[in-house]
C-alpha cells in the first residue's frame, strides 16, 4: 500500500505598494516565520519575482524545508484569482497584464494561488478576524488604494473575470479629482491616503485658520490623525470631511447586497472616530431606509500585516496541490 503524506504548512504573501510580507503558516494558522523586505525598490516585476523566489526558498529551507510545503498564496493590488494575473495596479509601478502566479510557481515549483488584497482581507476575516461566523458582510480596505470584498451567503463573490468589489473606482464626484486608473470623481481620490492629503491642502490653501497641519514636516493620513488627537479643528474636519464621502459610498454598496455588517481595514481606519462617526453619520443619513440602524460598521481588531498573511495562507489551501518536487 503506497503511503501518503499530508503536508501542514503554506506560504502567505502579502504585496503592498511599500512593503512584502511572506511566511510559513501552518494547518491551524499559527504564523511559524515571517520577512519582510521593500516592494518598491525593483523597477521591473521579473526582479521583484526573482527576489521573492529567493527568499521564499531561503525561509522555506530554514524552517523544515519543501516537504512541509503544500502552496503558496498570494494578496497583491487589481490581482485576479480567475486569471492569475495583476492587470493595470494604480498604485503598483508594474503596469500592464502581470501573470504573477504563474511567474511565482515556475521559479519557485509550488501551486500558486493569487487573489486581490481586499479578497485575501476579507479571508483573513472570515476564518480570524471581525466577520467569524458572519455569512453576508463587506470588508473594505482603506489605504494608499480603496478595495473591497463581499461575502453572500458565506461565499466570497469575485465576478465573472475576477474583479468584484472595486469599491473604490466607484464614481462619487462627476468630473472630480482625477484617479491613477485614468477615471475622474473615483471614490478612493477622496478617501484613499492621497486624497485625504488632498483635501488638507485644499483646505489649508483655502483659509488663514491657523492649524498643525501648517508646520508638519510631512502631511500623511498618520500625522493628520495626529493633529485630530491634539484637537486641531482642520485636521478634525478634514476626516469628516473624508467619512462623510465614505459613508456615501458605504450606503450605496450596503444597498445593493444588504450586509450584516461592514468591516473597515487598512491604514487608514485606524484613525478611528474621527473617520468612523462621521463615515457611519453620513452611512445612515444615505442608506436605504429599511437599512437604517441595522447595519454595523467595525473596525478590525486583527494586525494589518497579520491579518493578510493570514488571509493568503487560506487562500492557498483552496488551490490544487502541486509541486516539482514531488
Amino acid at each position: 500500500m503506497k503511503e501518503h503524506s499530508i503536508k501542514t504548512r503554506v506560504v502567505g504573501v502579502d504585496i503592498s505598494n511599500e512593503h512584502t510580507t511572506y511566511a510559513i503558516v501552518d494547518i491551524r494558522g499559527n504564523i511559524l516565520a515571517e520577512e519582510t523586505f521593500d516592494t518598491s525598490q525593483f523597477e521591473t516585476v521579473d526582479q521583484f519575482v526573482g527576489e521573492l523566489s529567493e527568499r521564499i526558498v531561503a525561509l522555506v529551507e530554514a524552517n523544515g524545508g519543501y516537504e512541509t510545503i503544500r502552496s503558496i498564496g498570494v494578496s497583491a493590488p487589481s490581482a485576479s484569482s480567475t486569471t492569475g494575473y495583476i492587470e493595470n495596479a494604480a498604485n503598483l509601478s508594474w503596469k500592464g497584464s502581470v501573470p504573477l502566479a504563474v511567474m511565482l510557481r515556475e521559479r519557485v515549483g509550488l501551486a500558486v494561488g493569487l487573489s486581490n488584497d481586499a479578497h485575501v482581507s476579507a479571508l483573513g476575516e472570515f476564518t480570524f478576524g471581525s466577520a467569524h461566523g458572519m455569512k453576508n458582510f463587506i470588508v473594505v480596505s482603506l489605504g494608499v488604494g480603496v478595495g473591497s470584498c463581499f461575502f453572500s451567503d458565506g461565499q466570497e463573490h469575485h465576478g465573472s473575470i475576477g474583479y468584484a468589489g472595486e469599491f473604490g473606482h466607484t464614481c462619487v464626484q462627476d468630473g472630480g479629482r482625477l484617479c491613477g486608473c485614468g477615471h475622474r470623481g473615483c471614490l478612493e481620490t477622496y478617501v484613499g491616503a492621497k486624497g485625504i492629503v488632498k483635501t488638507a491642502l485644499d483646505m489649508m490653501a483655502a483659509s488663514d485658520e491657523p492649524s498643525l497641519m501648517r508646520s508638519l514636516k510631512k502631511l500623511s493620513p498618520r500625522t493628520i490623525f495626529e493633529c485630530c488627537e491634539k484637537g486641531d479643528a482642520m485636521a478634525i474636519e478634514v476626516y469628516r470631511q473624508t467619512g462623510y464621502m465614505l459613508g456615501i459610498g458605504l450606503a450605496n454598496y450596503a444597498s445593493v447586497v444588504d450586509p450584516e455588517a461592514i468591516i473597515l481595514t487598512g491604514g487608514i481606519a485606524h484613525a478611528g472616530k474621527w473617520l468612523v462617526d462621521p463615515a457611519y453619520e453620513s452611512f445612515e443619513a444615505h442608506v436605504f431606509g429599511n437599512m437604517r440602524g441595522k447595519v454595523k460598521l467595525l473596525v478590525s481588531e486583527l494586525d494589518d500585516n497579520e491579518r493578510d498573511v493570514l488571509g493568503a495562507s487560506v487562500l492557498a489551501w483552496s488551490v490544487p496541490e502541486y509541486s516539482l518536487f514531488k
